[in-house]
């Protein structure tokens, strides 16, 4: 039986700031009427695309307006154990993003990432990582790249040190209504909506792509994936991907791409 009533899927973009509107930010949704998912569309404003703020403010309007939502994002929603080590950090999620965001502001006014790489705000040179490192999930797909390589082709270092504050947001805003997986647990209480990271190029060619431009097609093929997922119930099985103990500790801090098994 679905557990959800939507499914959102998210490519996101670390261009420019968080109030610019970004042709790279693209949202698709899917619901349980076999439909193929659609576009959506940011809310009427001088802006033709999605900002990062305005996404995060959307989002968290519809996971308090219910019904439960599961929501695929596709920048990484953690970073490796060795950071957590280097930098003396609890292994705490919810502390790890307060500590973030008060390094990499990225969610502020006028601020791009580039900025606090180059040490113009924020306390970047603080809470450095090393493009070496490589997360458990990243360890087990063959093309993912680590969370803190930078200006290479595929990369997601640069969506991922943007979107990170707004996760944060979400966790502040949506009260206990909204999931983190597995940051939360492995297992999503029903009723609640959840967001997950994903990768979608897990999934991409598995859809016709029809007029979609890549940003189009990479949220279109995430919210049929999930959709599919929780309507065929197979979704349980990824939900809970086959981890040592030990495994599920460390993934539990560094997160892990739904879908990787």
């Amino acid at each position: 039986m679905p557990r959800f009533a939507r499914y959102l899927g998210v490519d996101y973009s670390g261009a420019q700031t968080p109030t610019f509107g970004l042709k790279g930010l693209r949202v698709f949704s899917a619901d349980g009427s076999g439909q193929p998912a659609e576009e959506m569309r940011p809310p009427p404003s001088h802006r033709k695309h999605w900002t990062r703020q305005g996404l995060a403010h959307w989002l968290a309007a519809q996971v308090n307006a219910g019904p439960p939502a599961l929501i695929g994002i596709d920048h990484g929603f953690s970073f490796p154990r060795r950071y957590f080590e280097r930098h003396h950090l609890p292994p705490d999620w919810p502390a790890f993003l307060d500590d973030f965001q008060a390094h990499w502001p990225t969610d502020e006014e006028n601020t791009y990432v580039c900025f606090i790489r180059d040490g113009n705000c924020g306390a970047g040179h603080e809470r450095q990582g090393d493009p070496k490192w490589l997360r458990l999930t990243e360890q087990w797909t063959a093309s993912a790249k680590s969370v803190f390589q930078f200006d290479v082709q595929g990369q997601v270092a640069n969506s991922t040190h943007a979107g990170l504050p707004w996760l944060r947001y979400l966790r502040q805003n949506c009260g206990g209504k909204l999931h983190f997986w597995p940051f939360d647990g492995w297992n999503v209480p029903a009723g609640k909506s959840a967001v997950a990271e994903v990768y979608p190029s897990l999934w991409m060619k598995r859809f016709p792509a029809d007029d979609r431009d890549g940003d189009q097609q990479a949220a279109f093929a995430v919210a049929e994936w999930l959709r599919r997922a929780d309507q065929n119930d197979s979704l349980p099985h990824f939900l809970h991907p086959p981890l040592t103990p030990a495994e599920q500790t460390q993934a539990a801090i560094e997160g892990w791409i739904l879908g990787v098994t």
